[in-house]
């Protein structure tokens, strides 16, 4: 079952793992130390996977990034929302699908959904809609030929 705690843990192993230098994380999907494998939780990881690999590249923190002009153009009491910087970068940082961020009158207003039902929802649309593009040839070959070779190496015949 997907809960918060899941959540949490997830992303901090993830993020930890990734700020030390890792470039892969591991266990996307899985639950009770891999012995359980969920669709929903899949979704959700991916989701924290980018918001992780966000972190790990980094932020921009030049005379654009810091928009240090635009403080001093705008002012003390000035309105940064609508200025044109605002716009240009505002969808730089992280864009989730799954974590709501609306105020809690607006989810309330839409039915309330919880992050594992809006995932469970896309993992069943990505199960009924994805048609992934077969393999080229060669591929298939190259990796009939890495099967073969395991084998040999491994003393099995087939």
């Amino acid at each position: 079952m997907t809960d918060a705690q899941v959540g949490h843990e997830k992303t901090l192993t993830g993020l930890i793992a990734a700020l030390a230098g890792a470039n892969m994380i591991y266990g996307l999907g899985m639950l009770e130390s891999g012995i359980v494998f969920d669709y929903g939780q899949l979704v959700l990881d991916c989701e924290f996977a980018r918001m992780i690999k966000q972190v790990v590249n980094g932020f921009n923190v030049d005379d654009e990034g810091l928009a240090r002009e635009v403080i001093r153009e705008v002012g003390p009491f000035g309105h940064f929302l609508v200025h044109p910087h605002t716009r240009q970068h505002m969808r730089i940082h992280s864009q989730p699908e799954f974590i709501d961020r609306r105020a809690r009158t607006k989810w309330e207003a839409a039915g309330s959904p919880s992050i594992r039902e809006k995932a469970l929802q896309k993992a069943r649309y990505i199960l009924e809609h994805h048609h992934p593009a077969p393999l080229p040839d060669s591929v298939l070959g190259s990796l009939a030929e890495i099967v073969r070779e395991s084998e040999r190496e491994m003393g099995i015949r087939v």
